[in-house]
């Protein structure tokens, strides 16, 4: 992988950070959900936004 310039690697450092967020609201929002479909949509969601998180992360390790 080429090099990145810093301001590539900031805004990469700032998606994961969104990312995490998201993965952690999600995951707080179907603990805290009655309802199995409104758990599952939430774990749904969550799991997609730990994609975008682990492919972030094997493009920088990669």
């Amino acid at each position: 992988m080429a090099s990145l310039t810093s301001k590539e690697l900031t805004a990469i450092e700032d998606q994961l950070t969104i990312e995490q967020n998201v993965i952690s609201k999600y995951r707080m929002y179907s603990s805290g959900a009655t309802d199995g479909e409104i758990k599952d949509k939430c774990n749904c969601i969550a799991q997609k936004h730990q994609r975008h998180y682990d492919t972030l992360i094997s493009q920088l390790q990669g």
